[in-house]
């Protein structure tokens, strides 16, 4: 592969634009956590818990949905025009969201706008890794859960600057508050302006090149992939996707074809690692900061400044991921990621335990999301982009992602009955004896991929 000069910038730009799906995926997701305490007074569901849980949860739905679909018109109609409408339904959820007086529309954008997630966390990654080289491909691909973490402080940071400083005021007063009548409303609307940029952007790009050879149109993916890497380049990975489309024609796809002998363990090793990536529990500490930080001992106003440092923390240890998963590999990230949060959380589950407050207990949540950051985020997307064969990528891609947002929904929507049960020390232990066994099954079960093209991979991997 050395001996191709592929054209870096070229690739960059088309994983950036795709990746853009990633920073509204992050920012989506956690913009309405700064936005909680406000929407809830303005609805008037501060004391209603279970409508409260449904606020947060309900996106999760949409996530479901769109991971559902993702797979069918990824493998039919290919990744970009599922992407375009991702980008439009982003663009209506963030102002529908905003401009909601009801809660019950107000839930129905938040499926919206998780309908896009669930199509842009599938077919983001996977684009990405259908135009990247293979020496390269997990640093680009990388570039997708760099997006998220900047959508995350993106929404973090705006949080912070159109929350107006409030002190110590009563819950009347900060319901008619500009945060509890108009500042939460502006934290959704802000969306909208990386919607708009993503949405014109993916006219820009081409069709995946894979995608293409799966249609016969060969020309076209031979000239994208020639733009990428050369003419050697394109010779040689176009005859290696031809080769490995020829093993299936006139056999369409089915859920029947994930189930034969040598797909299912693949399946199930990406089944096992995308609902890891939820269960291990750090997205706990970025959708229930408050309850976390509050527990620890922390102001309001703290706990919004904490928030901002978790989201930077999170910022810089992807940047390392980026930088060592093509040299250190992604089974050794993994191993890494799962080993060290299943210490660390059962550190916390002794700080909560003993009652320390304060520093000890922001110490340990920034040492788990720099450890989260660095392993398990980006690296499940890598390995989940690369392992499934080409012919069914698409399908096999949109079940792990499912499966990863239902477990997501079931993560968040437990956290609040394990953390009033078990209290917080017994949660966080849980999700270290979570990680322990997700340590054990990765150590066991997961090949490495670096360096390898995804052909390559679909054979290895075929005949574990």
């Amino acid at each position: 592969m050395n001996q191709y000069r592929f054209n870096n910038l070229y690739v960059l730009f088309l994983a950036s634009v795709s990746a853009l799906g990633g920073f509204l995926f992050g920012y989506d997701w956690v913009i309405i956590g700064g936005a909680k305490p406000f929407y809830e007074l303005y609805f008037g569901i501060e004391s209603q818990a279970a409508l409260q849980g449904w606020a947060i949860s309900s996106a999760l739905i949409g996530c479901i949905i769109g991971a559902m679909v993702s797979g069918f018109v990824a493998d039919r109609i290919g990744r970009k025009i599922p992407l375009i409408i991702a980008a439009m339904l982003f663009i209506i959820s963030a102002y529908g969201t905003g401009a909601c007086d009801h809660f019950n529309p107000f839930i129905v954008f938040r499926i919206l706008g998780g309908v896009a997630i669930g199509l842009a966390s599938t077919l983001s990654p996977l684009y990405i890794a259908e135009v990247a080289p293979s020496k390269q491909r997990g640093r680009y691909v990388s570039i997708n859960q760099l997006t998220i973490v900047v959508g995350i402080l993106a929404a973090q940071i705006v949080n912070y600057l159109i929350a107006e400083p409030m002190g110590e005021i009563g819950v009347e007063e900060m319901r008619t508050s500009w945060n509890g009548t108009m500042g939460w409303r502006w934290m959704f609307w802000a969306e909208m302006i990386p919607a708009f940029i993503f949405f014109v952007l993916m006219f820009v790009v081409p069709k995946s090149p894979r995608f293409l050879a799966t249609q016969r149109k060969d020309e076209r993916a031979f000239e994208i992939l020639a733009k990428i890497g050369g003419q050697a380049h394109a010779e040689r990975e176009l005859k290696a996707i031809k080769d490995t489309v020829a093993k299936n024609v006139g056999r369409k796809v089915s859920i029947s074809h994930l189930l034969q002998p040598r797909i299912l363990p693949i399946l199930i090793i990406g089944i096992v690692l995308a609902v890891f990536q939820q269960w291990c529990g750090v997205n706990i500490i970025f959708n229930y900061a408050q309850e976390i930080f509050t527990a620890a001992g922390y102001s309001v106003g703290d706990i919004l400044f904490n928030i901002v440092i978790t989201g930077s923390v999170n910022l810089v240890f992807t940047f390392v991921a980026m930088r060592f998963v093509d040299s250190w590999g992604r089974r050794k990230l993994m191993i890494f990621g799962a080993s060290g949060l299943s210490i660390v959380y059962f550190l916390m589950g002794g700080a909560y335990y003993f009652q320390f407050q304060g520093l000890p207990v922001l110490i340990l949540v920034i040492v788990a999301i720099g450890i989260y950051s660095m392993s398990l985020a980006p690296i499940t997307w890598v390995v989940l982009s690369e392992i499934f064969p080409n012919r069914i990528r698409g399908l096999a891609m949109s079940i792990a992602t499912l499966m990863l947002w239902i477990a997501s929904f079931i993560l968040t929507f437990t956290f609040p009955l394990l953390n009033k049960s078990l209290g917080a020390y017994g949660t966080f232990w849980v999700y270290g004896l979570i990680c322990l066994i997700g340590f054990i099954f990765i150590k066991a079960k997961l090949p490495e991929t670096k360096g390898k093209s995804l052909e390559e991979i679909e054979t290895e991997f075929e005949n574990i």
